[in-house]
């Protein structure tokens, strides 16, 4: 057991440094300090949207509720 929950802990630690990196990126962007990527233009198209961004869907577990469930 401590096997399964080491490996979920590391993949929910992975994700957490997704969102985080993601949120620290499009924020720099919107400032004009870095480019805007086609990724993060597309995670903010649904951040906008309220729908979770793809980016973040690919490292996490699959789930169909909408970015404030999420």
């Amino acid at each position: 057991m401590n096997t399964v929950f080491t490996q979920e802990l590391t993949r929910f630690n992975g994700l957490i440094k997704l969102i985080r990196q993601s949120c620290v990126d499009l924020k720099r962007a919107i400032k004009g300090e870095v480019l805007l990527s086609a990724d993060l233009e597309a995670a903010l198209n649904s951040l906008k949207d309220g729908r979770v961004p793809a980016m973040w869907l690919k490292k996490s577990f699959p789930s169909l509720k909408s970015l404030g469930g999420y």
